[in-house]
């Protein structure tokens, strides 16, 4: 989302952090840049001009221009005020001390809001929650039905009504009932689908105010499109006065929304962006956290994330006997696909590398090879191949004649060729892994294990 922002910046400071001596000049003309990177990215003026003053104020001080790394101290002060512009730390959501707790989701037509209401449910499953979905959209053909589909691929039940609900009251009658249902049953968490509607219908608004004031949510999350930029904040702004919200969450997120929304929300409304979301799938929600989004957007990356996805994504077991498997050379072809689809589950390429320091050099990198086939289309190849192979063939490569060779490459749609490269890309990768996982030949030290992991890098994604 931020690539265009996080170049230009990048390139902006990287040329204060190599000069020796910095005048105020020098940081005047920086930050002109750094002004319209943003106006760019559709960040709210205000807020740009707001921004910009407290960095100029702090960056063009005596402790920092006659520091022995001017440069540096600017880039920190860019930092802190970025963190600080988005809210310094995650807000979570908040829990009644009295079940249960009641979340109301509101947001215009088309924003994702149901979609969110089942990633919610199940980032409270997932804590051993008891949830309950209200399909609370009485409008929206078929609003109930994708509902009721998202809670059964969650095992969690959904209150819906019989009939059509055609007036106001009818509405904040139901809902009430589906909290009272939620109360009564000893559910954990309620959460309510209310219809999309735009801020400016007085009608549909007053109905949002009088479900809210007969429900009393802990919970008032407004669910908005990043894509939609600064028209995001103003919707913002409108479902606050007249609601009273307490967080946000920004979907469509893996999309090429430029940003504004995301860097504007908090200091434009008030209120915290709580979550992100990066997709369709049930599990794409991700918490906001101010710093790590800071250092993402000065191309600092945020290893932080990176490992608490890889940690959902890898058990301790399934690391352990992997490295067993690898220590032992027994490592199969059909473990090297299991391990390919792990990967994939920390999310696209683009978005692991967004999270590495320095990933502008190494998207750069990739760029330069574009002529090469995408490393997720790589993936997706490597895997079809093995998929194509018998079980014997998968636990053992060393009886794939010329004629098992022809029959996986026809299975996968591919060639001999490639099917005798992923041979040599895993025996490669087995043995990289053999001498990281302290088999012979070899243990290498320090040094050689980065050599080492770097070869096995180049390995896997080599075409």
């Amino acid at each position: 989302m931020f690539s265009s922002l996080t170049d230009k910046i990048d390139g902006v400071l990287k040329k204060l952090r190599a000069a020796g001596v910095l005048k105020e000049q020098d940081v005047v003309q920086a930050l002109k840049e750094v002004r319209l990177a943003l106006l760019e990215a559709d960040v709210n003026f205000r807020v740009v001009k707001d921004f910009i003053g407290r960095v100029q104020e702090k960056a063009t001080g005596g402790n920092v221009l006659e520091s022995l790394t001017p440069g540096q101290q600017v880039v920190k002060i860019v930092w802190e005020e970025l963190r600080d512009l988005m809210g310094q730390d995650h807000s979570g959501l908040s829990l009644s001390s009295q079940p249960p707790t009641i979340v109301m989701m509101v947001g215009l037509q088309g924003a994702g809001k149901t979609t969110t209401c089942g990633k919610i449910a199940r980032l409270f499953t997932d804590q051993g929650k008891r949830v309950l979905l209200i399909a609370a959209d009485p409008r929206r053909p078929a609003a109930a039905e994708q509902l009721a589909a998202l809670g059964a691929g969650l095992d969690v039940p959904v209150h819906r009504a019989d009939r059509l609900l055609s007036t106001r009251p009818e509405v904040v009658h139901f809902c009430s009932e589906g909290v009272r249902r939620g109360r009564d049953h000893g559910y954990d968490v309620v959460i309510l689908d209310t219809g999309g509607r735009l801020h400016i219908d007085d009608d549909l608004m007053l109905e949002l105010e009088q479900i809210k004031a007969e429900v009393t949510p802990q919970e008032v999350l407004l669910v908005a499109d990043a894509m939609t930029g600064q028209e995001a904040v103003n919707v913002a702004e409108q479902f606050d006065q007249r609601v009273g919200m307490t967080g946000v969450i920004l979907t469509k997120i893996e999309g090429d929304a430029r940003g504004g929304a995301l860097l504007s929300m908090r200091a434009a409304i008030g209120k915290p962006v709580k979550y992100l979301g990066v997709g369709e799938k049930s599990d794409a929600l991700e918490p906001f956290h101010p710093d790590r989004m800071a250092s993402r957007i000065l191309g600092m990356g945020d290893v932080l994330s990176l490992i608490e996805k890889a940690q959902q994504s890898f058990s301790q077991e399934e690391a352990l006997a992997l490295q067993k498997k690898a220590s032992g050379n027994t490592l199969t072809l059909e473990d090297f696909r299991d391990q390919i689809k792990q990967v994939n589950k920390l999310g696209s390429m683009e978005q692991i590398l967004g999270m590495l320091p320095g990933a502008g050099k190494l998207k750069s990198m990739m760029n330069a090879g574009a002529s090469q086939d995408l490393p997720e289309k790589e993936m997706k190849r490597v895997v079809a191949i093995i998929d194509s192979m018998t079980p014997a063939e998968r636990s053992d490569h060393a009886i794939l004649n010329g004629n098992r060779k022809k029959r996986v490459a026809k299975g996968s749609g591919t060639s001999v060729q490639e099917v005798n490269r992923l041979i040599k890309q895993f025996l490669t990768a087995r043995n990289m892994l053999k001498s990281l996982a302290g088999g012979k030949p070899g243990k290498p030290g320090k040094s050689g294990k980065l050599k080492k992991r770097g070869k096995l890098i180049r390995a896997l994604q080599s075409p």
